[in-house]
């Protein structure tokens, strides 16, 4: 005689869609933070870029005294930036005027 009260040990098609709802719901909950949190890394790096560049800025002028004004070009020849860190500064648009760099 076989046992007909046997229980599966299977998830339901219900269990599984509660399961994928939960795991959906947690990823609209998470998303959003994740892209205002790279938001915010970018605009760090950006301000940590004008803080280099600015202090870069201040060495040239104190090693060139003549210079009337700096540029990233002069920075980049005179080996206080790299041709990498100048590409970095231009993506970002940080300017120099008046031997100060700003965002």
């Amino acid at each position: 005689m076989k046992n007909i009260n046997k229980k599966r040990q299977a998830f339901t098609l219900i269990e599984a869609a509660i399961v994928l709802f939960i795991i959906s719901l947690l990823m609209l909950l998470i998303l959003p933070n994740l892209n205002a949190q790279r938001q915010r890394a970018v605009e760090t790096h950006a301000t940590a870029m004008v803080s280099t560049v600015q202090t870069q800025i201040d060495l040239y002028v104190n090693e060139h005294p003549e210079a009337q004004s700096v540029t990233i070009n002069d920075l980049v020849t005179g080996d206080y930036l790299t041709p990498k860190q100048a590409q970095k500064i231009k993506d970002l648009n940080i300017t120099v005027a008046n031997n100060e760099a700003h965002k």
